[in-house]
């Protein structure tokens, strides 16, 4: 993908778009906790994608944003189709494309894509802003060709310092119907704990393929390691995310890690 310069007369979310690029993609990166945990989601994103389906499948990338995971998965090899609510969004996505298919269909993508339709669906850090995410689980199952993959990433709701309500134990979510598809942490309703994710999943008819933890508060810059990131040599960051994922056992990663990616497949 290529870098884009702004522009007068630029729409706000491209403004804001290509400042998110300069921390995830082409740089000077200012906040080191966001770049690195953005970095680690998209390499755990991509291997859990080309783990499971092979170049030439269609993926379906929902409220993909300024477009990096679809991007890349184009340049892949993969049949890609952006989707986003601000389909003014597509332009600035566009301005980037170099290489490799990529369809656009903004707007809401259960209303647009008929079922059965994808390989792979890809919905990452999308979940934990809508009010019913139970229901948004069946709809990706609707989308999703027999025997396909979906790929989720979302904050970890069992992390031990998450203060979020869990949604299972919530009376009435549709009371959030008003604040959801918010962008960015601000707009985060319920962040899912590991069991309600295998929970919405059966009831889907899902899978749960793989599960991983991932992102520790250091590598995230959480508890003011921020300090610490501008200073601290990358290959130690890494090394360090490393070895709490090889030696911490499955159990304590579900309460330390910040993120978490599941692996879906329709029955």
């Amino acid at each position: 993908m290529q870098e884009v310069m702004p522009e007068p007369g630029w729409p706000q979310s491209w403004i804001e778009s290509r400042e998110y690029d300069r921390e995830e993609v082409f740089g000077p990166r200012t906040n080191w906790g966001y770049a690195y945990a953005y970095a680690n989601r998209k390499n755990e994103t991509l291997n859990l994608i080309t783990e499971a389906v092979k170049p030439g499948a269609t993926v379906l990338d929902i409220a993909a944003a300024q477009g990096n995971f679809t991007l890349a998965l184009a340049e892949l090899g993969y049949r890609v189709t952006w989707n986003d609510l601000r389909a003014e969004l597509a332009g600035y996505v566009q301005r980037k494309h170099e290489r490799g298919a990529v369809e656009y269909m903004p707007g809401n993508a259960f209303e647009l894509a008929p079922s059965n339709s994808f390989d792979c669906v890809l919905f990452t850090e999308v979940i934990e802003h809508v009010a019913h995410p139970d229901e948004f689980m069946i709809n990706v199952a609707r989308m999703m060709k027999p025997g396909g993959v979906a790929v989720m990433t979302t904050p970890n709701g069992g992390y031990f310092r998450n203060t979020l309500p869990r949604f299972s134990n919530h009376p009435n979510p549709s009371i959030f119907e008003t604040e959801q598809f918010k962008p960015n942490s601000d707009g985060h309703i319920f962040l899912l704990w590991p069991d309600e994710i295998r929970k919405f999943a059966a009831a889907a008819g899902l899978l749960v393929d793989r599960q991983i933890f991932f992102t520790t508060p250091l590598t995230n810059g959480y508890m003011k390691t921020h300090y610490l990131l501008r200073v601290m040599p990358e290959f130690c960051v890494w090394f360090l995310e490393f070895a709490a994922r090889s030696l911490l056992s499955f159990r304590i990663q579900e309460h330390l890690m910040v993120q978490t990616a599941t692996r879906f497949r329709k029955l």
